[in-house]
């Protein structure tokens, strides 16, 4: 027995036939898509044809389930003043090289 269910970006289904749970991350409505995600992290492109042929099934987010790209939000917002602090330093050790550097010397400028 067949269940229609809209595709909702963020909305976990259970493909009944196949047993597998997958996320919808984004819907097209122009294209005609529907991009999911499976709990492999492999993402896949369906036409809305295919979706409605699925038999499916909402489904609950599964347990442990980690979002990469929201990880990856997550690390770039915990970056405290000690990591920019390091990035400054190595930022100005090479400024104070540079100062050393004598554009008379340069053999490249001799090629012109």
């Amino acid at each position: 027995m067949s269940r229609d269910f809209d595709p909702v970006p963020g909305q976990w289904y259970e493909d009944l036939d196949d047993e597998e749970v997958f996320k919808v991350v984004s819907v097209d409505p122009d294209d005609m898509l529907v991009r999911i995600q499976w709990l492999d992290g492999e993402f896949e492109d369906l036409d809305l044809e295919a979706w409605n042929e699925l038999d499916l099934e909402q489904a609950e987010e599964p347990e442990g389930w980690v979002d990469e790209e929201e990880d990856l939000d997550d690390e770039d917002e915990d970056l405290d003043e000690e990591d920019w602090d390091e990035e400054d330093e190595d930022e100005d050790d090479w400024d104070e090289d540079d100062e050393d550097y004598d554009d008379e010397d340069d053999e490249y400028r001799d090629r012109e």
